[in-house]
């Protein structure tokens, strides 16, 4: 019924088209998937999916959905990923029920890509470092920030915990096709400016909503100056600025990470010359300084030399979906290595994988952050959502390199989230208040 639906109303719309233009990279990822030649920003199809995702919070209401559908299993037990990731290790009953449900629900099924405790990570990082996803993918994930696989120029996006059983059951799920916005990334980024201040100077300029239900397409030449880590950060916070979906084109550097970590076939998309775009804009990396959010949206930025209160801080957090990859612990390292937390500071690092903890134990990373008297976790997303492992009192400040940082986000609603790249939370940790880590270098603490 719902795909008859879909099928009338694409049939409606393309009688009405007159003009054809080209087409995005996420348009025609879209189209391929649809069996389309074409499609066109507002257009509702319907697409066939090769991953849907759901974790320890969100499955459990797919799973419910789905058997009220009455079906016999899902529709392919290799092209589910289930990733208990939120409260894992269980930090209560009610979690521990909840990885319970998933866990049978995955034995059951015979869910091939299920990853428990010893084997599990934090699910947008685990996933493309488990091959599971590679360019010219459609994939949805019960989850909002999704969006990460656009790094490897997929299409990924986030959905709801019923089109998430949607999708298990049936393998397809239906979308409005986005129109895009262009950002042209140009210039090299200087020492201790990552991927994190990249996308929060974007969200800075455009606001939490600039790109509403939207694209969002890097390109230009600065792109290569990016590594994969940085990659995967920007368009993880891509939901931040509302997109829809973020998406990279695919160089040697994605290619090499593709061919490092998966066996599966990609399909590489390229956006057409005459391709629509609402809106386009240019950034000069070379002219971007360490950002933070401050409270309560991650477009309230301010660069560093742009802070002029003395904010001191109670907390700092390196880790999460956004920044918990083997870079992201090699620049805390760099900025932890011979310096030690501020006294009263609570300092948690949380790499994002046991594949990201081993490497980092190897490197000798974990003996730096020690050392410096920080704190080592499991992979967890446990604070990022205020969930356990660093929940805020009233009026307590963390500096963290998680993506969101809401009212009440990591816990009292009283207290206050500063979003930065680890290494400005680095940096902060060790003198106690939000830090530029060049100032470091000069000799500071």
């Amino acid at each position: 019924m719902v795909a008859a639906f879909v099928a009338l109303l694409a049939t409606n719309y393309n009688n009405r088209r007159i003009e054809t233009m080209g087409m995005t990279m996420t348009q025609k990822i879209l189209a391929a998937h649809a069996g389309l030649d074409r499609v066109e920003a507002g257009q509702l199809i319907e697409a066939d999916l090769d991953l849907v995702l759901g974790n320890d919070i969100t499955s459990p209401v797919a799973i419910k959905e789905m058997e009220k559908m009455n079906t016999e299993g899902v529709f392919d037990k290799d092209k589910i990923a289930l990733v208990p990731d939120h409260f894992v290790p269980n930090k209560d009953i009610k979690s521990a029920e909840h990885c319970k449900c998933v866990r049978e629900f995955a034995y059951r099924n015979e869910i091939s890509n299920y990853f428990e405790v010893g084997e599990m990570g934090i699910e947008h990082a685990l996933l493309p470092e488990k091959g599971l996803t590679v360019a010219g993918d459609v994939i949805i994930g019960a989850d909002s920030h999704t969006c990460t696989y656009g790094a490897l120029g997929a299409f990924s996006t986030g959905v709801g915990s019923t089109d998430m059983a949607a999708g298990m059951a049936t393998g397809k799920a239906w979308f409005k096709v986005p129109s895009a916005i262009r950002f042209q990334l140009t210039g090299k980024p200087g020492k201790w400016v990552s991927g994190k201040d990249v996308i929060l100077h974007i969200i800075g300029m455009i606001g939490v909503d600039g790109a509403l239900y939207k694209s969002m397409e890097f390109t230009g030449d600065g792109v290569a100056h990016l590594s994969m880590d940085d990659r995967f950060t920007i368009a993880n916070m891509a939901i931040e600025a509302g997109g829809k979906n973020g998406i990279f084109p695919v160089d040697e550097k994605a290619i090499a990470y593709m061919e490092e970590h998966s066996r599966k076939k990609y399909t590489i998309y390229e956006a057409d010359e005459d391709a629509v775009y609402d809106a386009e804009y240019t950034i000069d990396l070379s002219e971007l300084r360490p950002t933070v959010a401050f409270p309560h949206l991650p477009e309230n930025t301010k660069t560093v030399d742009e802070i002029t209160d003395d904010i001191k801080i109670d907390q700092v957090v390196i880790g999460s979906c956004t920044n918990g990859r083997l870079d992201d612990m090699r620049i805390a390292a760099r900025v932890l290595q011979g310096r030690h937390v501020a006294k009263g500071m609570r300092c948690i690092i949380l790499p994002a994988t046991q594949a990201i903890y081993m490497q980092a134990m190897e490197e000798g990373l974990l003996k730096t952050f020690i050392e410096a008297g920080a704190v080592v976790s499991t992979p967890t997303c446990g604070p990022c959502l205020g969930g356990y492992m660093g929940i805020l009192a009233a009026g307590e400040r963390c500096v963290s390199t998680t993506n969101r940082n809401f009212v009440g986000r990591m816990g009292h609603v009283d207290s206050e989230v500063y979003l930065a790249s680890p290494a400005v939370a680095a940096a902060s940790a060790v003198t106690g208040r939000i830090t530029d880590p060049k100032k470091l270098d000069k000799g500071g603490r």
